[in-house]
């Protein structure tokens, strides 16, 4: 959809493949060390390049039309379009709940989770760990306090997602 009746040249379509494979390859497995502090997940990328594969952030493109676009900036659409859609549906994935007639207990104090918040740029992944849970007045936990790099976040349980190895 985001191409549209235009046609890539083998260049860029071999820099949109590229920038997508990066972004599938980024995605977290597991964390590295147990310990808190350490936000550093593992990868698929180190497996392949034996580090984390990592970008500078590029201006958002996906507001201009897309007539207006140079070439370089059509393919920094495409790009960041792939990665929003499939942000979205891999985090879907990962936050999947059983219903509320039988208890989930896929998160606990020490689970390694995804923060989930908008507006990430690609192969970003807020990363933080989970040191408390917090019952809501039918005793059901629905918020946790989440440390992270920066510090200590309280976020509801909706938008936080575990990493898969979890």
């Amino acid at each position: 959809r985001v191409v549209g009746d235009q046609r890539l040249t083998y260049e860029e379509l071999l820099t949109v493949v590229t920038d997508v494979e990066a972004i599938l390859n980024s995605r977290p497995l597991c964390s590295l060390s147990s310990d808190p502090n350490d936000p550093e997940p593992l990868t698929p990328g180190h497996f392949l390049v034996f580090r984390p594969l990592t970008a500078p952030p590029e201006r958002d493109v996906t507001t201009l039309n897309i007539n207006r676009l140079s070439r370089w900036q059509l393919t920094q659409r495409i790009q960041q379009d792939f990665w929003k859609r499939w942000r979205q549906e891999y985090l879907h994935t990962l936050q999947q709940r059983t219903k509320w007639l039988t208890p989930a207990t896929d998160v606990a104090p020490g689970t390694v989770v995804i923060i989930h918040q908008d507006n990430i740029p690609p192969r970003q992944w807020p990363l933080g760990r989970i040191t408390a849970l917090h019952p809501g007045r039918d005793s059901v936990h629905r918020v946790a306090d989440v440390q992270t790099s920066s510090g200590v976040l309280r976020r509801p349980l909706a938008k936080l997602c575990p990493l898969p190895s979890q």
